[in-house]
């Protein structure tokens, strides 16, 4: 029975998905299945992917959907993962060989359901490690935790059981592409701790297309969702009062874009919320101006 899912979210990367699905083959298990999210793209993405499926190199599914951007891609997979475990690897990135072996080995020695799944390590492609690995005498963490107490820092890979995954849905707000995808990864961590495996499970290349490269477009153009996710932030149990007030600030910001006067009645920190104000003002200011220069 297949144990892993890789799903990869597409919109308009026909160009890059071949170095993807090239090192998919490579891998030394097979024990896995390709999930393509096609998220309405307009190039010749399904044409390409009809012809690896053809091919019946590796196990491949593809799901063609409207344009409903990365979270509502992703929202896609989790309802149609029938594996017990998934990973997300994006277009424009690849597994190194051995990844999947790497997963599945780790998972049937330590992997219970004590745990929500388990973090390994992104690389860029020359090799270099992004950030810092994990602590080695640590065995388990959330992720939250792993960053905020432990000192990591840097990308990391994701695996996550999938009964566990299909929790939490991204909501999709009108006109809009975006919400953070770690609201549903720090939904988990109150619940669970995850495995730290230190192997590198994905290389990546950040493209000038990129959602990580454009952050700032993606802020001034989708400010419901991330209002939305700055929120959710502010309610985590396990936050310090500086990484709430900091998500107070991008919060303020996001409301006044979106015209939301509201912002002070639905926030759930009123008190820091007020205090932010002066910040998010000038963070608007700052928002504002750089997405009519850019």
């Amino acid at each position: 029975m297949t144990k892993l899912t890789v799903f990869t979210p597409t919109y308009n990367r026909a160009y890059c998905l071949p170095i993807c699905y090239e090192n998919l083959k490579k891998q030394t298990s097979k024990n896995f299945v390709w999930l393509i999210i096609d998220d309405g793209s307009t190039d010749d993405t399904e044409q390409v992917v009809a012809g690896w499926i053809a091919e019946n190199a590796i196990q491949i599914r593809y799901h063609r959907q409207n344009n409903q951007g990365m979270h509502g891609a992703h929202n896609t997979a989790y309802q149609l993962i029938d594996t017990e475990l998934n990973v997300c690897i994006d277009s424009d990135d690849y597994m190194p060989p051995s990844a999947v072996e790497h997963i599945l080995t780790f998972w049937k020695e330590h992997g219970s359901e004590q745990v929500s799944g388990m973090i390994g390590l992104d690389s860029f492609t020359d090799g270099r490690i992004i950030g810092t690995k994990l602590p080695e005498s640590l065995k388990r963490s959330t992720l939250f935790e792993l960053y905020s107490k432990h000192g990591v820092t840097g990308d990391k890979k994701l695996v996550y059981r999938s009964e566990l995954t299909r929790a939490y849905p991204y909501p999709i707000f009108e006109n809009e592409k975006y919400v953070g995808l770690a609201y549903k990864y720090y939904k988990l961590d109150q619940q669970y701790e995850m495995l730290l495996l230190n192997e590198v499970l994905c290389c990546v290349e950040y493209l000038p297309d990129g959602s990580s490269l454009n952050m700032l477009k993606q802020y001034s153009k989708n400010p419901k969702g991330f209002a939305f996710y700055r929120k959710e932030l502010m309610k985590l149990p396990f936050a310090s009062l500086s990484f709430k007030f900091k998500q107070c600030i991008h919060y303020v910001s996001s409301s006044i874009i979106c015209g939301n006067r509201r912002f002070m009645k639905e926030t759930p920190a009123k008190l820091l919320t007020f205090l932010a104000i002066p910040l998010g003002c000038m963070l608007y200011w700052y928002v504002s101006r750089k997405s009519r220069i850019s």
